[in-house]
């Protein structure tokens, strides 16, 4: 990853808070003694989700206060009313420790109980979630890159596909939508990411959209275009693409047009036009 010009303009990227996270902590052994419950508070940390997790309470009257006080507790039939949550599971020590210092400690045995600690922090986000007016709750961690997987089945089936299958639930039993959304190529995990309940994933064009609508009852599915093709501006190539998208939004009721791996602020603007005026005469139903 490049340490200058960030995706997203021509500002200085701070990729991914990594260097703030790894001046957290000055030892291995600080990190592994390191309680998320005893912190509680993470304004200011730059974990994306920064706030005070500290109850359930707090949680949910901080994100309560983004919906219309006469919604009370229900979201309007068929609204798109939603939520997002960067730090599903996976994230939360990423983000604190570091990239690096989190797979240098990930394996340890001490590791578990910070793991049990974010979890219970989840605990009280879903939970809080649940009792929101929203119908879907967009939840979002990069457990994998644009080759595959990070850590290992063993490890994802011990720390992470079990609490999405828990959070999930609440939402499930509350009548909302639990939608996935990761970086990277997703082939390797989406079966166990659905069965842990989601509704469908947004990604990469990398993932293969075309198999997981077809194996799937009409999941969501959003991220299937691809900048790159828009960046090299050639009609007749954008025209294949949005193509072979609607395609694939023919296998599933629950489709997006939308390019996965987003598009930066200098893509061709006669490319982005056309991608547009394309989805909208043929990305119909």
């Amino acid at each position: 990853m490049d340490k200058g010009k960030g995706r997203w303009g021509d500002a200085n990227r701070d990729y991914w808070q990594q260097e703030e996270a790894s001046k957290r902590f000055g030892s291995v052994e600080e990190m592994l003694a390191f309680s998320p419950l005893a912190q509680g508070d993470f304004t200011g940390w730059n974990v994306v989700v920064d706030g005070d997790y500290s109850s359930e309470e707090i949680i949910y009257q901080r994100y309560r206060a983004r919906y219309p006080a006469e919604w009370g507790d229900t979201a309007p039939e068929g609204s798109d009313a939603s939520v997002g949550f960067y730090n599903t599971m996976f994230m939360w020590p990423l983000l604190v420790f570091g990239y690096q210092h989190f797979l240098d400690i990930c394996l340890e045995p001490e590791f578990e109980r910070i793991m049990d600690e974010f979890a219970e922090i989840n605990r009280r986000v879903f939970r809080a979630f649940a009792r929101l007016p929203i119908n879907f709750v967009i939840c979002h961690d990069d457990i994998v890159t644009s080759r595959g997987p990070l850590c290992s089945p063993g490890w994802m089936h011990r720390h992470i596909f079990p609490r999405y299958e828990e959070f999930w639930g609440m939402l499930k039993a509350a009548g909302k939508h639990a939608i996935f959304m990761t970086d990277g190529c997703a082939d390797a995990h989406a079966d166990d990411v659905m069965a842990c309940g989601a509704r469908g994933i947004i990604s990469e064009p990398m993932t293969d959209y075309r198999a997981l609508a077809e194996r799937y009852d009409n999941p969501f599915l959003a991220g299937e275009g691809d900048c790159r093709v828009l960046m090299r501006n050639d009609p007749a190539e954008i025209r294949a693409m949005v193509d072979a998208m609607v395609e694939t939004a023919k296998l599933s009721g629950g489709y997006m047009m939308c390019i996965g791996n987003h598009i930066p602020w200098n893509t061709p603007g006669e490319a982005v036009k056309l991608y547009f005026d394309l989805s909208a005469e043929l990305g119909y139903r």
